[in-house]
């Protein structure tokens, strides 16, 4: 590919690119994709918004009473930047670890790493040391922000080289709250180039192994300018929350990326419960949501509709959404969700729809500036009605960081996102089911064979085997299927026993839900584990 220079003295990021016949195709067919060849992402959604939509709107709120207008967010982001390049030495392309649950500094933090020309690696503060250990050794950041309640795991990960600076401690007078509040209130952002990369994002895969897609300054520009423009439709007196992480790409977009873009403001919780979530949603006039299905259920069960009904645009993403769910929804709140379907990879959504174009059960149609095919087993495309791979492409697309999966998620041209799919006459796509073995559970990507080595590290297990079974509630469960040691108890006291002892392993949220105790684990003749029969014995 032809890229522009780069402002990047650190050259890992544009050095671990694909080769060049990896790479998808990239298309920018709306007028509103052309952009210059230099542009900082975090100058244009924030700096710029703040000097057409004024400083005084607010930008940034937090759970805790918190309010931060666009010019306090311009501020805090600059002096944070200064601190970056002038106390912590970063150079532009150096790696920023961010770890922190949602709230105004975590934000601050993200736009000042992409201002100094740094590479954000965001990850969720439900990580354990060993996965963040894994995401040091792949992204190898030079700095870390880390909220000051969540630094536990993260000294213990012994990242290389990582130097660790807290935010949010008001007793300290060394963090990086501390050091920031001292600086100037003005930063000359670095004139990165528009495809310079931004942020790396990781995302689990079918082996456990995690990839990281990097992305550019212009794609965080070009979600908002396909799917949040054309679709979501945001004013800028819209007020927008959400259950999912700025870790993850959907939060990142549904959550900042969006909201900054429209001059909007939005809400950041740190971890709220469903009830919570709906009665924050009430009191501080949200009316544009980001989550999962499994959340819309949980609110309409626990009797919140009320509380739901000033919503303008709920968008639902992570997993498929049952027209059930969405109908039900409907007739409770008289508003329509909005589903879609993105990936990590892809940065955010790409097919969805909205208003009267909804078709409850169906993800949606092609959001303008993208395309999608359904593709057979040799990457032909499929008629109308024909189950196949969901293949798409637009401007933005997968660019694993050295990674040779890049070879199985791009095929000539195309993104393979991994899920089956159905197309209709009418251009409307239908989820059939995962490609892969990937589970599916509360809007979370789990992968099988990373919770199967976590339980193998028991003394009391021999073998196991992990898949996802259908659940009303979170779409899918995680189910383990356990052949214990001889004299172990296979009994309920030993099932939560293993529960507990993953959560300890990795993120609680992987743990799993169902624990089954077999004699023998079915294999093919070569030792295979044959998953599904596992998913049989469950009636999945």
């Amino acid at each position: 590919m032809q890229l522009s220079p780069s402002a990047h003295t650190d050259t890992f990021c544009r050095d671990s690119l694909p080769p060049d016949p990896l790479w998808p195709e990239l298309t920018f067919t709306l007028p509103g994709l052309r952009y210059p060849d230099r542009l900082n992402a975090a100058v244009e959604l924030l700096d710029v918004t703040a000097d057409v939509r004024g400083g005084g709107r607010p930008c940034l709120l937090g759970e805790d009473g918190a309010a931060w207008s666009y010019a306090d967010t311009v501020r805090v982001s600059n002096q944070v930047a200064r601190v970056l390049t002038e106390d912590l030495g970063l150079v532009p392309g150096n790696r920023v670890l961010l770890r922190g649950p949602n709230n105004p500094w975590l934000a601050a933090c993200w736009l000042g790493v992409l201002k100094a020309g740094g590479v954000a690696v965001t990850t969720m503060a439900l990580l354990r040391a060993g996965e963040l250990a894994t995401i040091g050794r792949v992204a190898r950041p030079a700095l870390a922000l880390c909220d000051h309640r969540f630094t536990g795991e993260l000294e213990a990960a012994d990242v290389d080289g990582l130097r660790i600076v807290t935010y949010g401690d008001p007793s300290s007078d060394d963090n990086l709250t501390a050091r920031a509040a001292r600086m100037p209130e003005d930063f000359p952002a670095v004139a990165t180039a528009a495809d310079d990369v931004a942020m790396i994002a990781f995302t689990s895969g079918t082996t456990g192994r995690p990839k990281a897609a990097m992305h550019f300054h212009r794609d965080l520009l070009a979600i908002a300018d396909t799917f949040s423009e054309h679709v979501l439709k945001p004013h800028a007196d819209d007020v927008f929350t959400g259950t999912p992480p700025l870790a993850f790409t959907y939060g990142l977009g549904g959550l900042l990326v969006f909201p900054l873009r429209a001059g909007a403001s939005t809400l950041l919780l740190e971890k709220a419960t469903p009830a919570e979530l709906a009665d924050q949603i009430a009191a501080r006039g949200v009316t544009v949501l980001s989550t999962a299905p499994t959340a819309f259920r949980a609110m309409l069960a626990a009797g919140q509709a009320a509380q739901l009904r000033g919503l303008r645009r709920p968008v639902s993403a992570g997993e498929h959404l049952p027209g059930s769910t969405w109908q039900a929804f409907r007739d409770a709140t008289g508003v329509k969700i909005i589903d879609g379907i993105g990936s990590t990879e892809m940065l955010h959504i790409f097919i969805s729809s909205s208003d009267d174009d909804i078709r409850a059960g169906s993800t949606g149609r092609v959001v303008p500036g993208y395309e999608a095919a359904i593709l057979d087993g040799e990457g032909k495309p499929v008629p109308d009605g024909t189950p196949g791979r969901l293949a798409v492409k637009g401007p933005t697309g997968c660019r694993y960081l050295a990674d040779d999966r890049q070879r199985s998620y791009v095929a000539d041209g195309w993104n393979l996102t991994g899920d089956t799919y159905v197309r209709d006459a009418d251009g409307y796509f239908w989820y059939q089911a995962r490609s892969d073995d990937m589970i599916i559970s509360g809007g979370y990507n789990i992968a099988g064979p990373e919770i199967e080595e976590v339980l193998l590290g028991h003394p009391d297990v021999a073998e196991c085997g992990v898949v996802g079974v259908p659940d009303e509630a979170r779409g899918q469960i995680v189910k383990a299927y356990v052949v214990l040691r001889d004299g172990a108890c296979a009994d309920a006291a030993k099932a939560t026993e293993l529960q507990d002892y993953v959560k300890q392993q990795i993120a609680p949220y992987k743990y799993p839900r169902a624990v089954q105790f077999l004699d023998v684990l079915p294999r093919t003749n070569t030792g295979k584990l044959q998953r599904f029969r596992l998913r049989d014995l469950s009636g999945a």
